[in-house]
């Protein structure tokens, strides 16, 4: 419960109210509070279509407010505490059930309705003074208003910080389970279809402001994120694209200088603990390769990933290279060998082999078919190399 604010100390000149108007008033209270009522049901259709337990949580709040003037009417000559006082009969319940614009509009009705009644409720002569306490109260009970939706929207912000960090870190950790996914849908991530984890490193300084830049660029990307700070590390876990360099590259604006590293996509949000465990291995491999680019893909870090001793990564290499080349035929692994070893040479490829070049020409064309990888390009090239090296020991050792 937030702690009142205390009203300015009122002018002591101002006559202390007839005790008659007082009666009056405390008398008038259940009335005018289903007058209000009355009068919100007719003007406010927000109000009608509410669920009758919410209803009466507004009909609380109502007589409470009133209660509230009669009491501080009850003693001007010493300052009174007014504000979130009037919520509490149900300050969460209310914060969620209505908006401010809402809770705004039923304080108005609520004065206006107290306002038309104070020539009838008021005792001769303390009509102007009832009108005078009724705008000084009205001041501050939209203060008070005021200040319990910005306690509540502190209080929402900072658990669905605390509950984004916990799907981030069981993400990353690889914990990720379905109360990861109910955390995730209570902060309005919405389950699409496509998830990629990007990381890099975090910049020096606030990290919620880091955390709100992110943000702002998934918007204009028209992404979903979670996202954290695990200590130096800028994690943002992205839906809604295929592209994985897309989303890093729309996203790359908040990290600190360095390399940015994106897992491949995967469906869910529960295996995204795969992408982000690449994306890490990645993040740990780039020293192996200075002049990667920003960002760069963890798939395209798979041989610095399998010398640094990810398990991930030979497998890869194995299963998505070797094993399909040796299932193509040995034609195709014997001149991909050869010539990797001649330096990509054709013309060299083909006297070891003693065939006409452009039998090498077109078998190489066959690998870069079944695998994807071209070994005319030089960086493709030391990927296939280091896939026929882990390959050769997989055949040997017979694991991985």
């Amino acid at each position: 419960m937030p702690e009142p604010t205390q009203t300015p100390a009122p002018d002591k000149r101002r006559p202390h109210p007839h005790p008659e108007t007082l009666r009056r008033l405390e008398q008038s209270s259940g009335r005018l509070a289903a007058a209000a009522l009355a009068r919100m049901g007719e003007q406010l259709p927000w109000y009608r279509a509410m669920p009758p337990e919410n209803r009466s949580w507004i009909g609380l709040v109502a007589q409470a407010g009133i209660a509230a003037f009669t009491e501080w009417f009850r003693h001007p000559e010493t300052p009174q505490a007014i504000s979130t006082d009037v919520f509490g009969t149900a300050p969460r319940e209310l914060t969620r059930a209505i908006t401010l614009r809402q809770t705004v509009e039923m304080v108005r009705t609520t004065i206006e309705v107290v306002e038309a009644a104070i020539d009838e409720v008021a005792a001769p002569g303390d009509a102007h003074v009832l009108r005078e306490a009724l705008l000084v109260y009205a001041r501050e009970i939209a203060f008070a208003t005021a200040q319990v939706y910005a306690q509540a929207a502190e209080a929402r912000g900072a658990w669905d910080a605390r509950l984004e960090s916990l799907v981030v870190n069981a993400v990353v950790s690889g914990e990720a389970d379905e109360g990861a996914v109910s955390r995730a849908a209570a902060l309005g991530w919405s389950s699409p279809e496509h998830v990629v984890v990007v990381l890099g490193t975090a910049p020096d300084g606030d990290s919620e402001l880091t955390v709100e830049a992110i943000r702002r660029a998934a918007r204009h990307a028209r992404l979903q994120v979670l996202t954290g700070v695990l200590g130096n590390r800028l994690v943002v876990i992205a839906g809604g694209s295929d592209n994985p360099l897309h989303v890093a590259r729309a996203l790359i604006g908040p990290f600190a200088p360095g390399p940015v590293v994106a897992g491949p996509v995967v469906p869910d949000l529960l295996s995204a603990t795969r992408s982000a465990r690449a994306a890490a291995a990645g993040l740990k491999a780039c020293a192996a390769w200075p002049d990667a680019p920003r960002p760069v893909l963890a798939d395209d870090l798979l041989p610095e990933r399998a010398m640094a001793g990810d398990p991930t990564a030979r497998t890869l290499l194995v299963e998505e290279i070797y094993r399909p080349l040796q299932e193509a035929g040995a034609a195709l692994l014997e001149t991909l060998s050869v010539y990797l070893e001649q330096a990509s040479s054709l013309e060299g490829a083909a006297r070891m082999l003693f065939v006409h070049p452009n039998t090498v020409r077109y078998r190489l064309r066959r690998v870069t078919d079944v695998t994807g990888w071209s070994p005319s390009d030089v960086r493709s090239a030391f990927t296939l190399r280091v896939a026929l090296i882990l390959g050769r020991l997989a055949e040997q050792t017979g694991r991985i």
